[in-house]
């Protein structure tokens, strides 16, 4: 099948580049005082909405899904999140994400039959000594991981006649309530304790908080994984804190350090009653990773996989020889990891990969905390470029200092760097992410939201400026929300659950349901108009979807949409 792209009889090419600016994590959501976007002095944004740029220029908009089977996931009460948002975006149709092919996976037993599970428990079984491990996010949030698959993955073990199981849980309190920790570690011990007293050597043996333990991504910080390593693997007792149960160590380190979230926790490693510990790794042993997601789920893997003399990021010790899959193969370009339980969608035909193709330049730039997301996942899950002289990516170091205490983040930074990058590299077409909604909405601080609002809405007002003056075209929306809802809401009064934040509710670190903006305005936009009659795809859903956003812009630089991608959202206006 070809990649040439028709001229459109509709729209035509700006002089100037069509950017598409993502502010990740900022949804449209109840205009109430937990919302940070509402509550945030955000003039640029607040007339974008209304119709009509301070400068005058017309601005169209749309309200778009960024959640559920609009992007890929199994049901429409699941929250969308920046993976499958970028895929999303740049795919321009839908596509199975992870937790559902997972799904389909666990529920039909599938995954028993393939070769990657029955190489991993042959040292486990049979009356051989090797432990299985599952490593992984240890909540229900469904973006990285979700319990059920691991529970699935035990009770196969078990079947299977397997005798020696340990459980290396990472806390959520991001995807989930930000203290909810003890709500799935608590039925996961009991759990195991019915099955010692039927004779299964299973435990928990050890754990920590997402974000100082293991899943660390895009490199930014390898001290994070490796404090997984020596608490997972090589169990340093020396280095790492141990506690009799995971219950104890989260309870500990609540008292210990008052207003602490469950991302956040110290690494633990449980012992038994001589301080020996459960689950240090040793050779014959296998690991499963039953994360699905990818972006925290490369750096651990690489670990497991690298072969020596080629992992320089720490010194991993008295290497264990164990067998290592991951959930599913989180790079299919470096094959990260090697082996995997479930295989990843297959991803084709995407905007990045159509544009160069027909000879356009395009620029995608971010700070590190989101610069996977607009390339590797914005290409379909392709880490490289699809053509070296055609693609600038650009990526603005992210600070290693928590969000909440800098909520500006890089956003001034990303707004520089992609000015001078547009007047020199000259792209057709520029994905661009502010990361601030996002990354300081799961901190779960109110105060500190706001802020990143304030931040995200100047350094607009200077991009969108700058894109108009430059001849071009700005299409801003979101991959999700979050920021917009910092508050746990009772369902039935629709009011913040009381809690322990300083605005007296009970703080939301996760990402939401709720639709997100697309606002477009410069270069000759005042010619077409939103398309109302444009959906996803399900006749039951009259929202048209982030997916639709890919052929609005391969439509505003000129070009007729592909066959196999779901419609653009502005059409001619009507005279």
């Amino acid at each position: 099948m070809s990649f040439k792209l028709e001229p459109s009889k509709d729209f035509k090419k700006p002089p100037g580049p069509v950017c598409l600016i993502i502010m990740d994590g900022v949804g449209i959501g109840a205009e109430e005082q937990y919302n940070a976007w509402y509550c945030a002095k955000t003039p640029f944004l607040d007339s974008l909405r209304n119709g009509k740029t301070p400068k005058g220029n017309i601005v169209l908009n749309a309200v778009v899904d960024a959640s559920g089977r609009s992007v890929g996931l199994p049901e429409d009460s699941d929250m969308g999140n920046s993976e499958v948002g970028h895929n999303a975006f740049g795919a321009g149709r839908i596509y199975s994400q992870g937790a559902k092919l997972v799904n389909e996976s666990m529920d039909s037993k599938t995954f028993k039959t393939g070769e990657t599970w029955k190489w991993l428990l042959e040292n486990c079984k049979d009356g051989k000594e090797g432990t299985l491990h599952l490593l992984g996010l240890w909540s229900d949030g469904n973006v990285h991981s979700h319990v059920k698959h691991a529970y699935a993955l035990l009770d196969a073990a078990l079947e299977e006649g397997c005798k020696h199981i340990r459980f290396h849980i990472l806390l959520d309190g991001r995807d989930v309530s930000e203290t909810s920790a003890l709500d799935y570690v608590g039925p996961l011990e009991k759990h195991l304790a019915s099955l010692r007293e039927k004779g299964v050597d299973v435990h928990i043996a050890s754990g920590g908080g997402r974000m100082v333990t293991t899943m660390d991504r895009y490199e930014a910080d390898w001290r994070i994984v490796q404090r997984g390593w020596l608490s997972h693997v090589l169990a340093d007792t020396e280095t790492i804190r141990t506690f009799s149960s995971a219950s104890e160590a989260i309870q500990t380190f609540r008292k210990e350090e008052n207003g602490v979230i469950d991302q956040f926790l110290p690494p633990f490693i449980i012992v038994d009653n001589k301080g020996s510990p459960l689950g240090r790794m040793k050779d014959g042993d296998s690991v499963i990773l039953f994360n699905f997601r990818g972006d925290r789920a490369i750096e651990i893997s690489t670990c497991f996989d690298a072969p020596e003399g080629t992992f320089h990021h720490f010194d991993r010790g008295c290497m264990p020889k164990v067998r290592f899959a991951g959930m599913m193969q989180y790079d299919g370009e470096s094959k990260i990891p090697k082996h995997y339980i479930v295989s990843p969608p297959n991803i084709e035909r995407t905007l990045g990969e159509y544009l160069v193709h027909n000879n356009c330049r395009r620029l995608s730039i971010s700070e590190t905390q989101k610069f996977g997301h607009v390339t590797y996942f914005f290409n379909g899950n392709r880490a490289n470029k699809f053509n070296e002289e055609l693609e600038l990516y650009v990526e603005i170091p992210s600070s290693r200092e928590r969000e909440n205490t800098r909520p500006w983040m890089k956003a001034a930074e990303i707004t520089d760097s992609a000015l001078a990058a547009i007047d020199e590299f000259k792209p057709d077409f520029v994905v661009l992410n502010y990361a601030n909604g996002d990354m300081v909405g799961h901190t779960g601080v109110y105060h500190a939201a706001v802020i990143a609002m304030e931040a995200v809405d100047v350094s607009l007002s200077r991009l969108v400026n700058g894109i108009i003056e430059r001849n071009g075209i700005a299409i801003v929306s979101a991959d999700h929300g979050n920021c917009e809802t910092m508050a746990e809401v009772d369902k039935k009064t629709g009011k913040p659950v009381k809690g322990n934040s300083p605005e007296g509710w009970k703080a939301l670190t996760s990402h939401t349901t709720t639709p997100v903006p697309v606002m477009i305005t410069g270069y000759g936009i005042e010619k077409y108009e939103i398309d109302e009659s444009v959906t996803w795809g399900d006749a039951n859903r009259k929202k048209a979807g982030i997916v639709n956003v890919t052929a609005t812009c391969a439509n505003l630089l000129g070009f007729e949409k592909p066959k196999e991608w779901l419609p653009g959202l502005l059409k001619p206006k009507s005279l």
